[in-house]
């Protein structure tokens, strides 16, 4: 019988974020399970919308036997500290050696992110491919599944045998990706063979929110790789967008084709990349101030709420959540109706359930990364345990617990979610868990720069994306870099280049 080995080991690293990620934070993370062994591994994962869901289903149908490793995911924040990235793949490498112990092992899959960066070790996934390859050899297949936000490099194709990207940002299809990453390993095993690779990187790249394949140009591109995908021989060709906050350099878009041959590989990765090319200027795409976005959505008279994506403090690109920029103007604005989710401080929360609801209390609300707490006078409306079930296209199922939880009103026209542990704000179960409908709400504020729209978009009368002080800069060009390769040109439209 084919045996595979699975795992994951999942972090995006924004090199410039206020606070490391340890141990903790991928011992029990928000909107996502917590750190599996492999005894609990496939049960605890099965049901779960993640990557590795996918690979799971993939090999059970197909009747293949499951070695499962260890699999962890933590919210993106800075550079994994070495002690976490030690532990982890010490236990990652460690179940690998004990399934090699137990029997003969067919290939490997494996769930990683691709932007994540270690404390000593800038290009960690491809650390992480090393130590499997050493392993298990140079010859049993290796395939992974990857964050379209990957900064894919050079090495992390020459370790591996194939790595599948999402097609989507929201990202939409994760287990689309490991059911695919897993029919093409189990194809190089039952065919007794590899595709041929080919890796091209490109010389721009482009911030977050132009890089949402719900709009133009982003859903051209895909649309692109689609067909160019379709062609004759070729096996896999992914386009992964690069996550522009990791300072080394590797960090940007890539692509990587699989085919038969590597004339095939060539040509398809070629034509994707003259495509994108092509596309250039328009993903150069503009974001509101603060102040106009709260502007705009007071005047909005749509059916539906309006939506304001506080792109800048986006827990998933390296943000605490707990910024209050955005808060503050709609306070000034005097707005109407109006909830913003979530906040992520601890204290706060821990000061809500200490004072009951209904009770009136003075809060310096958030501001734990950059120091700028938002002094309130808050009513504290309700209060939660935090635990709830992901219901959005992009996490349904994920067990959310994000600690005591509470509403607060803040002025008379806005209340905020307060939260005990940070998650982006891309789901409406955020809001439900506290009592709050979004759809029938004026406003809703989330902290959040693209997955928000597959859950929220929906139902807005108008979606506006807004800056607020926030480590996840709509601009990345502006943060000091010192380790990117020369020539990378770091907005859309730019002709000069970096160093």
């Amino acid at each position: 019988m084919t045996r595979i080995a699975i795992g994951g080991f999942l972090h995006e690293s924004h090199s410039f974020a206020p606070l490391p990620t340890g141990w903790q934070e991928f011992v029990k993370p928000g909107g996502f399970p917590p750190l599996q062994r492999p005894a609990g591994l496939i049960e605890a994962m099965r049901p779960i919308s993640a990557p590795i869901a996918g690979a799971i289903m993939v090999a059970e149908e197909a009747s293949v036997a499951l070695a499962p490793l260890v699999w962890c995911f933590a919210n993106p924040a800075g550079p994994v500290t070495a002690e976490a990235f030690e532990r982890i793949a010490g236990l990652l490498i460690g179940s690998l050696s004990d399934a090699l112990e137990a029997g003969p092992i067919n290939g490997v899959y494996l769930d990683l992110h691709g932007a994540m960066v270690a404390v000593g070790f800038d290009d960690a996934e491809a650390e992480v491919l090393r130590r499997v390859r050493a392993v298990v050899g140079p010859d049993l297949p290796i395939a992974v599944s990857l964050d379209p936000h990957a900064n894919k490099t050079a090495e992390m194709v020459t370790l591996s045998d194939v790595l599948v990207p999402f097609r989507t940002y929201p990202h939409v299809d994760m287990k689309l990706a490991g059911a695919q990453a897993t029919r093409l390993l189990l194809r190089m095993i039952k065919e007794n063979r590899k595709p041929a690779k080919l890796f091209r990187d490109l010389d721009f790249w482009t911030p977050l929110p132009g890089q949402c394949t719900m709009v133009a140009p982003m859903a051209d591109v895909m649309a692109e790789r689609a067909r160019l995908g379709a062609a004759s021989g070729v096996w896999e060709l992914g386009f992964c967008f690069g996550f522009p906050y990791a300072d080394f350099p590797g960090c940007g878009m890539a692509i990587a084709a699989y085919a038969d041959t590597l004339d095939q590989a060539g040509a398809a990765a070629e034509a994707l990349a003259a495509f994108i090319a092509s596309k250039e200027p328009e993903f150069a795409l503009g974001v509101a101030t603060a102040a106009e976005g709260v502007a705009r959505a007071m005047a909005g008279g749509g059916k539906g709420p309006v939506v304001l994506a506080d792109t800048q403090d986006n827990p998933g690109g390296g943000g605490h959540g707990d910024t209050t920029g955005l808060l503050a103007e709609l306070i000034r604005q005097n707005a109407q109706g109006a909830v913003l989710a979530p906040m992520n401080d601890a204290e706060a929360a821990a000061a809500c359930h200490a004072a009951g609801e209904g009770a009136q209390i003075t809060l310096d609300l958030g501001g734990k990364s950059d120091g700028v707490p938002l002094r309130v006078e808050a009513v504290v409306e309700k209060l939660s345990d935090g635990r709830f079930t992901l219901s959005g296209p992009m996490g349904k199922g994920n067990p959310g617990d994000l600690g005591p939880s509470a509403l607060i009103r803040v002025a008379p026209g806005v209340r905020v979610v307060v939260v005990s542990r940070k998650m982006q704000g891309h789901d409406q179960e955020l809001f439900r868990q506290v009592g709050v409908e979004p759809a029938e709400q004026a406003i809703i504020a989330v902290k959040s720069s693209v997955h928000f729209r597959a859950h929220f978009q929906p139902i807005a009368s108008e979606v506006i994306v807004v800056t607020a002080p926030g480590p996840v800069v709509a601009d990345p060009a502006i943060l000091p870099f010192t380790n990117l390769r020369p020539g990378l040109r770091l907005r859309p439209g730019d002709n000069r280049a970096w160093g």
